[in-house]
């Protein structure tokens, strides 16, 4: 599908889509991943708005950048790669078994619509926003795919976009697929098209595509996934998405690759220390800023961005004293320290529950300095293949060639038995807010370990020269 560059992404010229289409009505982009870009006209009329340009200020990995420093991409060329990868998705089906499919222009421009705004209404750094900071402030739930719909219907609105209101409804409800509100689809879909943006099947969709190259890229990264081989090769059958046989280990790297991004990456317990930090100046903030009120409203909501945090440091109010205290923290490499951290057994996978500050201050032993709950940071950290305990393999449907019309699972231990038994990784990780109780905090957190598990998790003993640091 395309030239590869020596590192194994996709350097690729003109695909099959841009083809299909007159260029000379298109806007020519070139994306450092996928090399040449072309926007419709349609799709230009929602880029060029105040609401989707605010993903230029949203980096992809939110606080990622202060640990890789090349993590600086933001998503706005995110959603510009799953536009241009879901655009050529569908083509591709078009191609091949088009007749057969029935794909018309206004699927093609559907699917690509929605690979455009999957992500409009994300919220500030990365997944802090919505995982972290909205939970400790807020009743109930609240997603970024349910903002992004809102804001897609606003757009239209506030921008007089003409389109079919029919495909309006199609793209959002493509946005929210993979998500717990997920609408049901009529027996008249084709539920095909709905697995290409955000696969709520199997988790095989563009989006992962795009953000697994583009990320390991960015973060100097070596990435020998190669997505083209499944977009080559993916064929519908019974209105699904399904792969060949011999593509089984091909897929399985793409949900390793991904985990190992979360491990390396998203997850680095620098990375962990400064988002903790930020949650809590945000939190500081909060009263004041009402930074949370910003998502009842989406003609409000994209005024807020990355962008908050220079707002709170280059302030005077005395009322975010605190919050600027905190990122002058972070400015300053003064940051939450690391304690230690422990893998939870497999065997207490099952009944886990989140560990907290107050679980650690309690294990304390008497003597000594006294802890607070506000003196003590904790990450429970969860990396899995996409589906939590479970395979996601199991999930997905191959087929033997194409010749075939049988479609059918394969369990995990017919293909290697060096694959993996367990799919889900729980971590828990211990800060202290003060390096002076680093010690203190590490022998808690080891006696915490004790009680619970009979054992000390931890791989070791936290370093004595991190307990000496004042």
């Amino acid at each position: 599908m395309g030239a590869y560059s020596n590192d194994g992404l996709s350097l690729s010229p003109i695909y099959s889509f841009a083809s299909s289409q007159d260029l000379r009505l298109s806007k020519h982009v070139h994306d450092n991943v996928h090399g040449n870009i072309y926007l419709d006209p349609l799709c230009l009329k929602f880029i060029d708005t105040e609401q989707f340009q605010r993903l230029r200020e949203l980096k992809q990995l939110g606080m990622a950048h202060l640990v890789y420093p090349g993590a600086v991409h933001s998503r706005f060329e995110h959603s510009l790669g799953v536009y241009w990868l879901a655009g050529e998705a569908v083509q591709k089906l078009k191609n091949y078994q088009g007749l057969e499919l029935d794909i018309d222009r206004f699927d093609i421009q559907t699917v690509k619509l929605a690979g455009l705004l999957h992500d409009v209404g994300h919220g500030p750094f990365s997944h802090l926003f919505e995982r972290e900071f909205l939970p400790r402030v807020l009743d109930g739930h609240w997603s970024h795919e349910q903002m992004s719909v809102k804001l897609v219907d606003d757009i239209v609105d506030k921008h007089y976009i003409e389109i079919d209101p029919e495909m309006i409804r199609k793209v959002k409800e493509m946005i929210l697929a993979s998500s717990e509100f997920a609408r049901p689809m009529g027996s008249g879909e084709k539920h095909f098209l709905y697995d290409i943006v955000a696969n709520g099947r199997n988790g095989i969709d563009v989006d992962k595509f795009d953000y697994i190259v583009r990320d390991c890229r960015a973060c100097g990264l070596g990435c020998n996934f190669q997505f083209q081989r499944l977009m080559e090769s993916m064929r519908v059958l019974g209105d699904e998405i399904c792969y060949r046989a011999k593509d089984y280990l091909t897929i399985h790297k793409l949900f390793a690759t991904r985990a190992d991004l979360y491990r390396t990456v998203y997850t680095h317990p620098k990375v962990k220390a400064i988002e903790l930090m930020v949650v809590d100046a945000l939190l500081k903030a909060n009263d004041y800023l009402n930074i949370s009120s910003f998502i009842q409203d989406p003609s409000k909501y994209w005024k807020l961005d990355d962008t908050i945090m220079k707002t709170i440091e280059t302030t005077s109010n005395p009322e975010l004293k605190e919050s600027r205290d905190l990122i002058m923290r972070i400015r300053r490499r003064n940051l939450y320290q690391f304690c230690n951290e422990y893998a939870v057994p497999k065997d207490k996978l099952e009944n886990f529950k989140d560990v907290t500050p107050q679980d650690i201050v309690c294990s304390q032993k008497n003597g000594g300095v006294i802890l607070k709950e506000e003196d003590v940071a904790v990450s429970n950290v969860r990396i899995d293949l996409t589906r939590g305990r479970q395979n996601p393999l199991e999930r997905i449907n191959f087929f033997k060639d194409y010749e075939s019309e049988d479609k059918f699972s394969i369990p995990d231990d017919r293909i290697s038995h060096l694959l993996p038994t367990s799919y889900q990784d729980m971590i828990v990780r211990v800060y202290s807010k003060k390096p002076e109780l680093v010690a203190a905090i590490s022998e808690a957190f080891e006696n915490f370990q004790l009680h619970t598990y009979g054992i000390k998790a931890q791989v070791h003993a936290t370093p004595e020269k991190k307990k000496r640091r004042l």
